[in-house]
């Protein structure tokens, strides 16, 4: 029966595009952090939305399980298969067109296979900035950013990616095609069906395509660092940037001492250029419209205000491009220094500002207490109060060993905290199958039997991405 699935397969998509050989489908099998490895019937690569609606087809007339794919660099396994061996891979990279930019509307529409740093560029070639940005972006694809709902370094100024997304093209569990293809900043026309599916893992419907938002791009940007000795001066300073910049603050880091001596540890050229490496260490950027001049005024207004205050004890201002860029890679090598020191512990949590202090000195109190010598490292999207918040297991400890010891005490202390905070445990990452079994606890009840009942009112086979975000 298998052997005449994969023969349809190939007359929907072409033999080529019908990947069965065990080495050609070991690039698709692996999640990013190495942390889940399946199997998988085939790896299927699409090219037209139509193709898709006859793949789905297909696997829901034999009972195939389908797990949608792009860029495949999530954190939580979201887009890996189990290790059955009978789930489908439907990688969209082949579904890479830009259909349209709209310039008096203001947006662009494009297929869910698009790079997202190739859709900044085109957006940019037409004067507009495409805000959605992250560490992955020269290799995550637009339909894993909206199925996600990712976040990144712009969500303090322009949201999250559902809060650019104005409309879906979206294949349904039974191979039907739902054309919401609309770039409409108004349409109050009962159930909002997009919102339904950005976010859902693929575990609801398959988006191939989107309308997103485009901005004018700023006349000029200022990077600059600064030093702060403690999470309550850093907070009152992204306080005092928010009343005086308001809309034009589009960037608030913060990095911890101990997440960038791990930073310079395994890229010295990523050294701190504040004094000493300070406890904390924040990245801030403004975005005019208006001149540098403005807005080069305003920042040093600004630091001046600081320093005053006692809420910063050095600044450095990105002279040039070059160095600001070298700022933002200080930030975004982090991670990728924590995966050259060795497997480690993420928690991708949100807290509210008004809590986020008592949480981190609480939460590192408690581990520390617990795990002598653990290093924790914390960095994030302050502005809108998202904490990487990472456990590296002490030095001389084998990291394998440590977390297969003590993996879930950590996981319930961290979260144990952030339910005490009114938090979240997934800020950016999404739930995937890394945090299946701790959704039911975080959400509640109702909550919780509610997504179960979409879930099988919308895919009642269960074969999108089944044991992800949800189990029925």
């Amino acid at each position: 029966m298998m052997q005449g699935l994969i023969e349809q397969f190939g007359a929907v998509l072409g033999k080529q595009y019908v990947l069965t050989d065990d080495a050609d489908k070991v690039p698709y099998l692996t999640d990013w952090r190495k942390r889940y490895t399946g199997k998988a019937l085939a790896v299927l690569l699409p090219k037209t939305t139509d193709e898709v609606a006859n793949i789905v087809k297909l696997c829901a007339a034999h009972h195939v399980a389908i797990v949608p794919q792009g860029g495949h660099t999530g954190f939580c396994g979201g887009a890996t298969p189990d290790n059955s061996g009978n789930q489908v891979i439907l990688n969209l990279k082949r579904m890479n067109q830009i259909r349209a930019i709209d310039s008096a509307n203001q947006t662009i529409t494009l297929e869910a296979g698009c790079i997202l740093q190739s859709v900044q560029e085109k957006a940019a070639a037409q004067d507009f900035l495409f805000p959605l940005s992250l560490g992955a972006e020269g290799s995550c694809m637009i339909g894993g950013n909206l199925a996600t709902n990712a976040g990144g370094t712009n969500v303090l100024r322009y949201g999250n990616t559902r809060d650019l997304c104005l409309g879906l093209e979206v294949v349904t569990a039974q191979g039907e095609i739902w054309n919401g293809i609309k770039g409409l900043r108004k349409d109050n026309t009962g159930y909002d069906l997009r919102d339904l599916f950005i976010g859902s893992e693929g575990t609801l419907g398959i988006i191939t395509a989107a309308v997103m938002k485009l901005y004018p791009l700023p006349v000029s940007q200022w990077t600059t660092l600064v030093a702060t000795d403690n999470i309550a001066s850093t907070i009152a300073l992204l306080t005092l940037f928010q009343k005086r910049a308001t809309s034009l603050l589009t960037g608030f880091e913060m990095m911890t001492q101990e997440s960038l001596a791990l930073n310079e540890k395994h890229f010295p050229h990523m050294a701190n250029p504040l004094k000493g490496n300070p406890p904390f260490t924040v990245l801030i950027e403004l975005s005019d419209h208006e001149s540098e001049e403005h807005v080069r005024k305003l920042l040093e207004t600004i630091l001046e205000e600081a320093f005053s205050a006692n809420l910063i004890s050095d600044a450095v201002i990105a002279s040039n491009l070059s160095q600001a860029n070298t700022f933002w890679h200080m930030r975004e090598h982090i991670t990728l220094a924590q995966a050259e020191e060795g497997a480690n512990l993420k928690h991708d949590i949100t807290i509210p500002l008004s809590s986020l202090e008592s949480f981190i000195q609480d939460t590192d109190s408690l581990m520390r207490q617990k795990y002598p010598g653990v290093r924790i490292i914390n960095f994030g999207h302050l502005g809108d109060g998202n904490l990487h918040y990472n456990i590296a297991p002490p030095l001389g400890l084998d990291p394998k060993a440590f977390n297969l010891s003590h993996e879930k005490a950590i996981h319930e202390l961290v979260y144990a905290q952030v339910e005490r905070c009114q938090g979240s445990i997934s800020a950016e990452h999404g739930v995937g199958q890394l945090k299946l079994a701790d959704l039911r606890a975080h959400k509640g009840a109702v909550a919780h039997d509610l997504m179960k009942a979409l879930k099988r009112a919308l895919d009642p086979q269960n074969i999108l991405n089944p044991h992800k975000v949800v189990s029925i």
